[in-house]
């Protein structure tokens, strides 16, 4: 479906200017995140203290940004990124039934700066810096009634630097992949919109 928005839209928007574009927001999906990789460590370090864990699923990060470009080869704006994990979690062992779950939310958001190091009509190279905070919300369920739930938040440091991006379609609706590493991924995905 993306390959197939971003053909027509080469086709329809052949006749727009690239130079003239001087906004963008774009979606992604990404994988790894720092919140990712933070909840491994805490899976680990749940396993020194006794407790096991099972069924981990993750969301995101899920991406949202928006640029705008102050000259051509220089973007400023903003990210906001979502993620969320999930676990059973097993506090002697898998045969004495679960204990509960963990849920785990985080929300990003960054400033951020894009330097379009290559802009051509249908294809463009980047990188890109973002730094901010995120809010981290676990809520723990107890399946035994006589234990009281648990949830707290936290915000702490977060960052995102993607070395290098690839972007190709039209001049207007864009397709782009970039490899980096922070909040929004080692690896994402999506498509950006320019006007």
């Amino acid at each position: 479906m993306a390959v197939a928005a971003i053909i027509t839209a080469t086709s329809v928007n052949a006749q727009n200017g690239y130079a003239d574009t001087k906004q963008e927001v774009a979606v992604s999906a990404g994988v790894w995140s720092n919140s990712d990789v933070f909840n491994a460590f805490e899976i680990i370090a749940s396993v020194l203290v006794g407790v096991t864990t099972d069924n981990e699923s993750f969301l995101g990060p899920v991406s949202v940004e928006y640029f705008y470009h102050l000259k051509p080869m220089i973007g400023l704006g903003g990210i906001a990124v979502y993620g969320q994990m999930s676990q059973d979690f097993y506090m002697l062992n898998k045969k004495s039934g679960k204990d509960g779950d963990i849920t785990n939310c985080y929300v990003t958001l960054m400033p951020a700066v894009k330097f379009d190091w290559l802009r051509k009509k249908h294809f463009g190279m980047y990188s890109k810096l973002g730094l901010g905070a995120t809010l981290r919300h676990e809520t723990i369920d107890y399946i035994d009634e006589s234990k009281s739930d648990h949830s707290s938040s936290a915000v702490h440091l977060n960052w995102q630097v993607s070395l290098l991006g690839l972007e190709a379609g039209g001049t207007r609706l864009r397709g782009f992949m970039e490899l980096g590493m922070g909040e929004q991924g080692v690896g994402l995905l999506g498509l950006r919109y320019k006007f």
